[in-house]
């Protein structure tokens, strides 16, 4: 399924985090690898001579240094490209003239409270692209034993976009000999609304459970065809929390010792927005797991 993998880096310790794992991926699915740094369009109009543009360009050579010395070291061959441009952009372009089966990236940025920001050019890239994403936090990681994929999330609200993440859970599945657990999280806030959230009826609760679970059988049924020697789980949450369907899937994560949550760049409620679905773009901000984003189909 991961044939070439393209690895955007910038230098930065999330960035060469997301260079570890995705080295490691490349070598268990005998997958190419191509790093590439893109030097800012914005920042080499400000050059004033030659040699202010050369040190840009050179900082950038020096990281694709550096990620050819980790490939070296971790034993998977990887090749490299400098590029010039608005790096969203040039990113996806590149990935789709190299045929790109997946893009691997660092979830970036902090803000003055502490509170996890997605980068910018990485939530640029997932609002572009058409290749899956690979979105690696700097956190949970464990390189001395190799990276653990036993247990895979595969959360899903019935959509047609969170069911094409199911084959790209059942591959690394099957890669991994993992588990698989599919989640539906019953959002009571959203169900009841905001002033009305506790005075929902049991009943018209439990049929929002009832769909929940069609959804995960329907997903656990499609993992079944098409990896049928892996271990399925189905589970369906409630949560009453602000945060939404996020927070019960943030505390499936938890509480399972999830390793990876693969799902669909958008749910049923934002198929036709053309921003990153909430609920995803809410996760990759707070999850401390990798988080394999598929995008909906064109």
């Amino acid at each position: 399924m991961y044939d070439h993998i393209l690895l955007p880096v910038d230098g930065s310790d999330e960035s060469t985090a997301a260079a570890r794992r995705t080295l490691d991926l490349a070598r268990d699915f005998d997958a190419t690898v191509e790093a590439v740094y893109v030097v800012k369009q914005s920042t080499l109009s400000l050059t004033r001579t030659d040699d202010e543009t050369e040190q840009l360009r050179d900082h950038g050579e020096s990281v694709l240094d550096e990620i050819e010395s980790l490939a070296a070291d971790i034993g998977q061959p990887v090749t490299t490209a400098l590029l010039e441009g608005k790096p969203s952009v040039q990113i996806d372009e590149y990935a789709r003239e190299t045929d790109a089966s997946l893009i691997a990236l660092g979830r970036q940025g902090m803000s003055g409270l502490g509170k996890r920001l997605l980068g910018g050019v990485t939530e640029q890239v997932l609002h572009r692209t058409a290749v899956p994403v690979l979105v690696v936090s700097g956190e949970r990681q464990s390189e001395a034993d190799g990276f653990d994929y036993s247990r895979i999330l595969v959360p899903t609200d019935g959509s047609a976009n969170a069911e094409t993440a199911t084959r790209h859970g059942a591959a690394v599945a099957k890669r991994y000999n993992a588990a698989v657990h599919v989640l539906n999280v019953v959002n009571i806030q959203a169900a009841g609304g905001a002033f009305n959230a506790g005075g929902l009826n049991e009943t018209f609760i439990e049929r929002l459970e009832e769909s929940g679970r069609e959804s995960v059988d329907s997903v656990a049924n499609d993992l079944k065809e098409t990896a049928p020697d892996v271990s399925v789980e189905t589970a369906v949450a409630r949560t009453d929390s602000f945060d939404g369907v996020a927070a019960g899937i943030r505390e499936y994560v938890s509480h399972r010792n999830i390793d990876l949550v693969v799902m669909g760049s958008h749910g049923r409620s934002n198929l036709k927005r053309q921003l990153l679905g909430s609920v995803t773009s809410q996760l990759l901000r707070t999850v401390d797991v990798p988080v394999l984003v598929v995008p909906r189909a064109p």
